[in-house]
Protein backbone atom coordinates (compact mmCIF):
# COMPACT_ATOMS: atom_id res chain seq x y z
CA UNK A 1 0.00 0.00 0.00
CA UNK A 2 1.26 3.50 -0.83
CA UNK A 3 0.96 6.48 1.49
CA UNK A 4 1.57 10.20 0.93
CA UNK A 5 2.40 12.06 4.13
CA UNK A 6 1.92 15.77 3.44
CA UNK A 7 3.60 17.96 6.06
CA UNK A 8 2.13 21.46 6.39
CA UNK A 9 3.16 23.00 9.67
CA UNK A 10 4.40 26.37 8.43
CA UNK A 11 3.41 29.60 10.16
CA UNK A 12 4.05 31.79 7.10
CA UNK A 13 6.44 34.14 8.91
CA UNK A 14 8.60 34.69 5.82
CA UNK A 15 5.49 35.66 3.87
CA UNK A 16 5.11 38.66 6.15
CA UNK A 17 1.45 37.96 6.93
CA UNK A 18 -0.71 36.14 9.44
CA UNK A 19 -2.10 33.49 7.06
CA UNK A 20 0.10 30.36 6.94
CA UNK A 21 1.67 29.91 3.52
CA UNK A 22 -0.01 26.56 2.88
CA UNK A 23 -3.40 28.31 2.90
CA UNK A 24 -2.49 31.12 0.52
CA UNK A 25 -4.32 31.10 -2.79
CA UNK A 26 -2.72 30.55 -6.18
CA UNK A 27 -5.01 30.56 -9.16
CA UNK A 28 -8.06 30.76 -6.90
CA UNK A 29 -7.21 27.68 -4.85
CA UNK A 30 -5.18 27.22 -1.63
CA UNK A 31 -1.64 25.93 -2.14
CA UNK A 32 -2.27 22.91 0.07
CA UNK A 33 -5.24 21.73 -1.97
CA UNK A 34 -3.15 21.77 -5.14
CA UNK A 35 -0.51 19.70 -3.36
CA UNK A 36 -2.96 17.02 -2.29
CA UNK A 37 -4.45 16.95 -5.78
CA UNK A 38 -1.04 16.19 -7.29
CA UNK A 39 -0.80 12.94 -5.33
CA UNK A 40 -4.42 12.01 -5.93
CA UNK A 41 -3.85 12.51 -9.68
CA UNK A 42 -0.84 10.20 -9.47
CA UNK A 43 -2.86 7.47 -7.76
CA UNK A 44 -6.51 7.91 -6.65
CA UNK A 45 -6.04 4.96 -4.27
CA UNK A 46 -3.07 6.45 -2.43
CA UNK A 47 -3.65 7.03 1.30
CA UNK A 48 -3.07 10.72 1.98
CA UNK A 49 -2.14 11.80 5.51
CA UNK A 50 -2.12 15.56 6.05
CA UNK A 51 -0.13 16.78 9.06
CA UNK A 52 -1.40 20.13 10.33
CA UNK A 53 -1.00 22.00 13.61
CA UNK A 54 -4.12 21.40 15.68
CA UNK A 55 -4.73 25.17 15.76
CA UNK A 56 -5.07 25.21 11.95
CA UNK A 57 -7.30 22.18 11.48
CA UNK A 58 -10.62 23.97 11.92
CA UNK A 59 -9.61 26.60 9.37
CA UNK A 60 -8.61 23.82 6.96
CA UNK A 61 -12.03 22.22 7.39
CA UNK A 62 -13.64 25.57 6.61
CA UNK A 63 -11.54 25.93 3.45
CA UNK A 64 -12.49 22.43 2.32
CA UNK A 65 -16.17 23.30 2.72
CA UNK A 66 -15.77 26.64 0.98
CA UNK A 67 -13.98 25.08 -2.01
CA UNK A 68 -16.08 21.89 -2.06
CA UNK A 69 -12.85 19.98 -1.57
CA UNK A 70 -13.76 16.36 -0.92
CA UNK A 71 -10.56 14.54 -1.82
CA UNK A 72 -10.19 11.76 0.81
CA UNK A 73 -7.45 12.30 3.39
CA UNK A 74 -6.72 11.85 7.09
CA UNK A 75 -5.48 14.65 9.34
CA UNK A 76 -2.74 14.20 11.95
CA UNK A 77 -1.55 16.72 14.52
CA UNK A 78 1.60 18.66 13.76
CA UNK A 79 4.49 18.53 16.22
CA UNK A 80 7.08 20.87 17.66
CA UNK A 81 9.42 20.33 14.68
CA UNK A 82 9.15 18.77 11.25
CA UNK A 83 10.66 15.59 12.72
CA UNK A 84 7.88 15.34 15.30
CA UNK A 85 5.22 16.16 12.71
CA UNK A 86 6.37 13.33 10.44
CA UNK A 87 6.51 10.97 13.40
CA UNK A 88 2.91 11.87 14.28
CA UNK A 89 1.83 11.24 10.71
CA UNK A 90 3.56 7.87 10.62
CA UNK A 91 1.23 6.66 13.37
CA UNK A 92 -1.44 6.50 10.64
CA UNK A 93 0.71 4.22 8.48
CA UNK A 94 -0.63 0.85 9.57
CA UNK A 95 0.30 -1.52 6.74
CA UNK A 96 3.52 -2.42 4.89
CA UNK A 97 4.21 -0.41 1.75
CA UNK A 98 5.81 2.86 0.71
CA UNK A 99 5.55 6.28 2.32
CA UNK A 100 6.26 9.48 0.41
CA UNK A 101 6.86 12.49 2.67
CA UNK A 102 6.14 15.74 0.87
CA UNK A 103 6.20 19.44 1.74
CA UNK A 104 2.68 20.85 1.74
CA UNK A 105 3.93 23.98 -0.01
CA UNK A 106 5.34 22.15 -3.05
CA UNK A 107 2.20 22.01 -5.24
CA UNK A 108 4.00 21.68 -8.57
CA UNK A 109 5.69 18.30 -8.22
CA UNK A 110 5.20 16.48 -11.52
CA UNK A 111 3.42 13.17 -11.96
CA UNK A 112 6.61 11.80 -13.52
CA UNK A 113 8.68 12.66 -10.44
CA UNK A 114 6.15 11.16 -8.02
CA UNK A 115 5.98 7.96 -10.07
CA UNK A 116 9.77 7.80 -10.44
CA UNK A 117 10.35 8.09 -6.70
CA UNK A 118 7.76 5.49 -5.71
CA UNK A 119 8.87 3.04 -8.38
CA UNK A 120 12.54 3.33 -7.44
CA UNK A 121 11.76 3.14 -3.71
CA UNK A 122 10.00 -0.18 -4.28
CA UNK A 123 13.46 -1.50 -5.19
CA UNK A 124 15.89 0.69 -3.24
CA UNK A 125 13.76 1.46 -0.11
CA UNK A 126 14.99 5.06 0.23
CA UNK A 127 14.75 7.60 -2.62
CA UNK A 128 14.79 11.40 -2.84
CA UNK A 129 14.30 13.67 -5.88
CA UNK A 130 17.06 16.15 -6.69
CA UNK A 131 17.89 18.79 -9.29
CA UNK A 132 21.20 20.19 -10.47
CA UNK A 133 22.80 23.27 -8.94
CA UNK A 134 22.92 25.87 -11.72
CA UNK A 135 24.62 28.73 -9.86
CA UNK A 136 28.20 29.05 -8.68
CA UNK A 137 28.69 27.71 -5.16
CA UNK A 138 31.17 28.99 -2.59
CA UNK A 139 32.24 27.32 0.64
CA UNK A 140 32.89 29.49 3.69
CA UNK A 141 36.34 29.00 5.21
CA UNK A 142 37.14 31.09 8.26
CA UNK A 143 36.72 34.72 7.25
CA UNK A 144 36.95 33.91 3.55
CA UNK A 145 35.42 31.57 1.00
CA UNK A 146 36.37 29.44 -1.98
CA UNK A 147 34.53 28.24 -5.07
CA UNK A 148 33.57 24.56 -5.07
CA UNK A 149 32.56 22.37 -7.97
CA UNK A 150 28.80 22.53 -8.33
CA UNK A 151 28.76 19.18 -10.12
CA UNK A 152 29.42 17.60 -6.71
CA UNK A 153 26.18 18.98 -5.22
CA UNK A 154 22.44 18.57 -5.74
CA UNK A 155 19.39 20.46 -4.49
CA UNK A 156 16.97 18.20 -2.62
CA UNK A 157 13.22 18.20 -3.16
CA UNK A 158 10.27 16.09 -2.03
CA UNK A 159 8.54 13.63 -2.06
CA UNK A 160 11.15 11.59 -0.26
CA UNK A 161 9.90 8.02 -0.53
CA UNK A 162 10.80 5.13 1.77
CA UNK A 163 9.82 1.64 2.72
CA UNK A 164 7.22 2.19 5.45
CA UNK A 165 8.79 -0.11 8.03
CA UNK A 166 12.22 1.42 7.43
CA UNK A 167 10.95 4.97 7.88
CA UNK A 168 9.00 4.13 11.04
CA UNK A 169 12.09 2.49 12.49
CA UNK A 170 14.20 5.55 11.61
CA UNK A 171 11.78 7.85 13.40
CA UNK A 172 12.21 5.90 16.63
CA UNK A 173 15.63 7.55 16.96
CA UNK A 174 15.99 10.47 19.37
CA UNK A 175 15.58 13.85 17.68
CA UNK A 176 18.65 15.96 16.86
CA UNK A 177 18.90 19.31 15.07
CA UNK A 178 20.88 17.53 12.33
CA UNK A 179 17.61 15.99 11.09
CA UNK A 180 16.63 18.53 8.44
CA UNK A 181 14.68 16.12 6.25
CA UNK A 182 13.63 12.48 6.14
CA UNK A 183 16.72 11.37 4.25
CA UNK A 184 18.95 12.64 7.07
CA UNK A 185 16.90 10.63 9.59
CA UNK A 186 17.21 7.43 7.54
CA UNK A 187 20.91 7.98 6.84
CA UNK A 188 21.54 8.23 10.59
CA UNK A 189 20.81 4.50 10.74
CA UNK A 190 23.48 3.82 8.13
CA UNK A 191 20.97 3.21 5.33
CA UNK A 192 21.95 4.52 1.85
CA UNK A 193 19.62 7.00 0.15
CA UNK A 194 19.28 6.92 -3.64
CA UNK A 195 18.71 9.90 -5.94
CA UNK A 196 16.04 10.36 -8.59
CA UNK A 197 15.64 13.23 -11.05
CA UNK A 198 13.28 15.93 -9.77
CA UNK A 199 11.54 18.73 -11.68
CA UNK A 200 12.66 22.33 -11.40
CA UNK A 201 9.06 23.59 -11.19
CA UNK A 202 8.73 21.73 -7.90
CA UNK A 203 9.45 24.89 -5.91
CA UNK A 204 8.89 25.30 -2.19
CA UNK A 205 6.63 28.31 -1.64
CA UNK A 206 8.02 30.13 1.40
CA UNK A 207 8.38 33.82 0.40
CA UNK A 208 6.33 36.45 -1.48
CA UNK A 209 8.73 36.01 -4.41
CA UNK A 210 7.96 32.28 -4.52
CA UNK A 211 4.26 33.11 -4.66
CA UNK A 212 4.85 35.29 -7.72
CA UNK A 213 6.77 32.45 -9.38
CA UNK A 214 3.92 30.07 -8.59
CA UNK A 215 1.37 32.41 -10.17
CA UNK A 216 3.59 32.76 -13.25
CA UNK A 217 3.88 28.98 -13.58
CA UNK A 218 0.11 28.65 -13.51
CA UNK A 219 -0.43 31.50 -15.99
CA UNK A 220 2.13 30.13 -18.43
CA UNK A 221 0.71 26.58 -18.27
CA UNK A 222 4.22 25.24 -17.53
CA UNK A 223 2.87 22.87 -14.90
Amino acid sequence: MNYALIVAGGKGLRMGGELPKQFLSIGGKPVLMRTLEAFYAYNPEIHIILVLPRSQQYYWAQLCEEHCFSLPHMVADGGETRFHSVKNGLAYVTTPGLVGVHDGVRPFVSQEVIARCYELAAEKKAVIPVVDVVETVRHLEGEGSVTVGRDEYKLVQTPQVFDADLLKQAYEQPYTSFFTDDASVVEAMGVPVYLAAGNRENIKITTPFDLKIAAALLDSCLI
